[in-house]
Parts: structure tokens; sequence; C-alpha cells
């Protein structure tokens, strides 16, 4: 049974895992620049934008860029007062210009200071300690990123963090974007923090539903143990790069509807 599941879904990591990926998916968004950091900012707001409608997803992503002069690392760093009043009346879905106007902040004071979006994730300024695990960057990420004096309650809905037991669906995507490499030219692979054997699954309804049905995952509830879970599994076929797996069940679920 196991032969045969590593079997397809290696099939459909060489099927999916392609630059023929790219248009369609939010990934599209940071493939625009060249530049690091405008990768990075480019690419968290296409993560933290991705649920719902794909071409939804790359559209506001496009438009939030529009309005930020196509230079987001520029934007975010070197904008005047005057200049935010491009992001006023942007929205997608829950995610409003309250929560923007904030994102651009933290930005601004987290590049003032550091080189990369990656040490907001992997260097605990307290302790002075790296991190390792993608479970504790994530937590750690939670807690910086609403340390501003300013940051708004109603924004924390959109940077989940295990401790509250969600999957991190849209971070660990953006990590595996940042962290993940190979030959396909996918993913970016620009941080170094971490070893791609160390990122976990993306995990949503689509790639939950499959992994089930496929016999990978057990748990019931879809939370951050499940997540877990799954990339255990995928260990277990490619123990160097379990998140390549993610491409096939993803595109399974939404492409083929697999049940």
């Amino acid at each position: 049974m196991k032969q045969s599941i590593t079997a397809l879904l290696n099939q459909k990591v060489k099927q999916y895992n392609q630059l023929s990926f790219i248009a369609k998916d939010p990934i599209v968004i940071p493939h625009a620049f060249k530049k690091q950091a405008d990768i990075e900012i480019a690419g968290l707001f296409a993560a933290i934008f991705a649920w719902g409608n794909r071409t939804t997803i790359i559209n506001k992503s496009n438009e939030l860029l529009q309005r930020m002069d196509n230079a987001p690392f520029e934007f975010c760093t070197q904008h005047q007062d005057q200049d935010l009043r491009k992001l006023v009346g942007f929205v997608h879905r829950t995610f409003n210009d309250t929560d923007l106007l904030y994102f651009i902040a933290f930005l601004k004071q987290h590049y003032s200071n550091h080189a990369s979006l990656q040490s907001a994730f992997f260097e605990n300024y307290l302790s002075g300690e790296k991190i390792k695990s993608v479970e504790a960057a994530l937590n750690h990420f939670h807690t910086y990123f609403f340390s501003l004096e300013l940051a708004p309650k109603r924004t924390q809905k959109h940077i989940a963090f295990p401790m509250n037991g969600s999957t991190c669906k849209r971070l660990n995507m953006f990590l595996r974007w940042m962290v993940r490499k190979d030959a396909a030219g996918v993913d970016f692979g620009i941080w170094k923090a971490i070893k791609p054997a160390d990122l976990i699954c993306p995990v949503d309804v689509h790639v939950a539903r499959v992994a089930r049905a496929m016999g990978m995952i057990e748990r019931k509830q879809t939370d951050w143990q499940t997540a877990v879970e799954l990339t255990n599994y995928c260990r277990t076929l490619d123990p160097m790069d379990p998140v390549k797996y993610d491409y096939a069940l993803f595109s399974m679920g939404v492409n083929e509807k697999f049940q």
C-alpha cells in the first residue's frame, strides 16, 4: 500500500512541481521580483492573502503591489505619510487597510534593523539564540510581529501560530517558498536558517481530504498536530524534502477533485 502511495505521489510531484504551476498559483507574485527583500515582502502578502479563489488572491496581491508602485521593499521602508494614502480602501476578504497599515509599520521597523525577514522567524532577539524548529519559529514570529505598541487586535487573526492550534497553512507555505529549492525552480530557497527537511507541510481542506483518503493521516480534526502528522508521514517517503508532496496533495485535491 505504502509503495503505491509513494509511486503515485512521486508521479504527481513531477507533474505539478513545474514552472508551469506558477502562473495560476500565488507564488507567481514573488516570482515577479529579483531582489531578495522584494521577494520576501511580496511573498508574505501573497501567502497571507492565500485563502479562497486563487485567481482572486493573485489579483488582490497585484493590486496591492501596484499601490506600492511595484517596489514593495522601497515602499515599506522609505514611504512618507502621504504615500500611505494609496493604501486606504484596500480590502481582501477580512483583511483591510487597518491590517495593511500595521503590516507596513512592522515591515518598516524590521527592515530598519535587519537585512532579511528570515530573522523575524529564526532569531530570538531576547535570548540571542537561533530558532531551529518551525513550530518555535512561528510562535516567535507571532509574538514579534505584534510587539509594536500600535498593533490592532483585529489584525491578530491574520498571523496564525501553532500555540493556538492552527495548521498555519499560509505561513508554512511562505516558509516553503523561502526555504525549499530544487531544480524545478518553483520555490526560491533563499533562506538558510533551517533545511527543507525541517519544514512543515501546509495543510488546508484540500490537502487534508486527500491525505486522509490515502491513509496518510488519522487525526480527525485539522489543526497543527495534523500538519505535524502529515509531515512525519511525508518524511518516511523523503526525509530530506517532505514538503515537496504539498504540490501533489494540493493539486490532486483542487485540480483532480481526488476523494
